[in-house]
């Protein structure tokens, strides 16, 4: 399972990595970032989360 962010959608609430810091980090243009790995089975509660708290929809959790 890997998260992805659309940074077109991303209004760098700043949200996620508050949530879930070990998967999602904001990138130099002030915008969300997710890992570019498998999530671990511990982290996907967070990283769904993460997902569901976005206000803007722009996070993707498969």
């Amino acid at each position: 399972m890997k998260a992805y962010v659309d940074k077109d959608t991303c209004i760098g609430c700043g949200l996620c990595p508050t949530i879930c810091p070990q998967v999602f980090e904001m990138d130099d243009d002030g915008k969300a970032v997710a890992a570019d790995e498998e999530i671990s089975e511990t982290l996907i509660d967070s990283a769904r989360e993460a997902e569901e708290s976005c206000p803007v929809a722009a996070i993707t959790v498969e």
